[in-house]
């Protein structure tokens, strides 16, 4: 609902944007051999903000360096916050966004925790519109890529007092991505070790910041050591099952009291409230065909229910990757066998395809917003 992310107005409105085009332009990657993350468009958008005159004029620019003092908080004590979303180009060439307010609202509550400015939420998804149909040309003609979209919020006051920052820096670059993960569409395989925690109550574990991602990384290469490609994050003396690696997680299997149930860790402070989450379960619900629950899981209980073959699935869910099969936990010395039937299993498989279909335009929805 827009009405909720207009509590604080900007300043300067999305209709105040200063657009500069760039004079070059940088060839078009091929969309197959897209890596995630490492080419970006030919232009960025960019908000300052100060205490005194709050938020100024959006540029849109030549992509190009930041100019930052190197004693602003975002360097010394990650005051900063970021989002992911995505463009899609379908069968029509029309671009869309996938359900871009809910993305708002989240970097809204982001900002909060982080003592960062509030903004419009809908002032800001228009700057962002405006940006990609300066670089629409970048939006792959593929239903396997698309236009991934980082706006990034950061706290620039040039002081090394831990303190609420007087300045601050909105930006979004834009970059074409195909698959996340290198395997493909493939089942992913996870080291399951309560030896490190990703989020704790009270702590940012449902804000989208950068520290909670840059803490993670030590983990994640101990989980390539021990052949994995990715961390199962479990949490508490009961070994609670959270996030897969970046993403939330899904159970779909047969429940103690022997009901037909998809399963994910529910929104208590340490799971990211993800889009992606979010649609699976309003989809699932809408369905009505089996239970769904926002629940805690244990490995003690996913270990039980793989001795009495009573798991139908698992996978993770993300803006990047959209739905990804698990299909092998490492977990105290032993591989867990996920089952998966072929390389994308029925369920995971039917949601990808629903999922997709919305994104791309091929299914009409008010969850896409056209550019």
């Amino acid at each position: 609902d827009s009405t909720v992310l207009r509590f604080v107005l900007l300043y300067k409105s999305a209709a105040d944007t200063v657009i500069q085009l760039a004079q070059t332009h940088k060839p078009k990657p091929d969309p197959n051999g897209l890596v995630f993350g490492t080419v970006f468009t030919d232009h960025m958008l960019t908000i300052e903000w100060t205490l005194e005159e709050g938020w100024q004029k959006p540029h849109i620019q030549p992509f190009g360096n930041l100019s930052i003092h190197p004693g602003c908080s975002s360097l010394h004590y990650a005051v900063q916050l970021f989002e992911g979303m995505k463009a899609y180009r379908g069968p029509d060439n029309k671009v869309r966004l996938f359900r871009p307010l809910i993305n708002m609202k989240r970097m809204l509550k982001s900002a909060h925790r982080a003592c960062l400015p509030r903004f419009d939420g809908v002032e800001l998804l228009e700057c962002i519109r405006k940006l990609v149909k300066v670089d629409q040309d970048w939006v792959p003609h593929s239903d396997s890529a698309s236009l991934y979209i980082r706006p990034t919020l950061l706290g620039t006051e040039p002081t090394l007092g831990v303190k609420k920052p007087s300045k601050a820096l909105l930006f979004v670059i834009l970059s074409p991505v195909g698959p996340y993960f290198s395997t493909g569409a493939k089942p992913v395989s996870l080291w399951a070790d309560s030896k490190y925690i990703r989020a704790w109550r009270g702590g940012t574990g449902d804000c989208k910041m950068g520290g909670n991602y840059g803490a993670s990384i030590y983990a994640q290469y101990e989980a390539v050591d021990y052949g994995c490609q990715q961390v199962l994050w479990l949490y508490g003396d009961d070994q609670q099952i959270t996030e897969v690696g970046t993403m939330n997680l899904f159970l779909y299997w047969i429940n103690e009291k022997e009901e037909e149930e998809l399963a994910t860790p529910p929104l208590d402070g340490i799971i990211l409230p993800g889009v992606t989450r979010q649609s699976i379960l309003e989809l699932t619900r809408k369905w009505g065909e089996f239970k769904v629950s926002e629940r805690y899981l244990t490995m003690a209980d996913l270990r039980q229910a793989l001795e009495e073959n009573r798991v139908k699935e698992m996978f993770g869910s993300g803006t990047a990757c959209v739905v990804s099969p698990v299909g092998r936990i490492l977990y105290q010395g032993e591989n867990l066998h996920i089952p998966c039937e072929g390389s994308f299993p029925p369920l995971a498989s039917r949601l990808l395809k629903e999922l997709t279909d919305i994104q791309y335009g091929r299914t009409p929805s008010d969850w896409s917003c056209i550019v």
